[in-house]
């Protein structure tokens, strides 16, 4: 962890930009060891929240803006493709808040969570106030836990932190099998 301290004295405000690129791109740990490395005094801890919020939330929104504009032109010449996403609309029709707040979290998920969303007809002010309040979320607690329980939180990662996050990606997983086999069961 001292090389990470050194590191981030050493570049100073470069580390937000990076903060943020990283957000924008993905969910992982590193707004958590941006929390710690507030709590320390290396950072600062609302610049590593703005960072965090921004990145998150830009990030899922050019996503969706890509989806939106240009899904369907990737899906027509499939149709394979285009009958999965037939299925994934009508589960996000009905799931597709919860699926918002919750594709944050699972390892992998988040690079590639807001595309299927842009591919339905939700609205993009509702996507956008489901975004804003998820990556407000995601930041409060990521880099809230990094900042007040950031020596707790080194250990934890230190003894096994990726199990828990192929744990959070199983349930996922889980979780929209169920909701996929409900949808199968509710139709004719």
């Amino acid at each position: 962890m001292e090389a990470f301290l050194t590191l981030i004295s050493q570049y100073g405000t470069l580390v937000y930009l990076l903060l943020f690129a990283y957000c924008a791109l993905k969910s992982g740990s590193l707004p958590l060891f941006g929390g710690y490395a507030a709590h320390t005094g290396a950072l600062d801890v609302t610049l590593v929240a703005l960072a965090t919020l921004a990145g998150g939330y830009l990030g899922d929104e050019l996503r969706f803006a890509v989806a939106r504009k240009y899904g369907t032109g990737f899906l027509a010449p499939r149709p394979r493709l285009s009958a999965l996403m037939l299925k994934a609309e009508a589960m996000l029709d009905v799931y597709g808040p919860a699926y918002i707040f919750i594709y944050r979290y699972p390892k992998g998920m988040r690079t590639i969570g807001a595309l299927p969303v842009g591919l339905t007809q939700m609205k993009w002010p509702v996507f956008t106030v489901l975004n804003a309040s998820s990556a407000l979320l995601w930041t409060a607690l990521l880099v809230g836990a990094g900042y007040y329980f950031g020596a707790a939180i080194e250990r934890a990662v230190a003894e096994g932190w990726g199990a828990l996050s192929i744990f959070l990606l199983f349930v996922f997983l889980s979780l929209t099998l169920f909701g996929w086999w409900r949808l199968q069961r509710s139709e004719p």
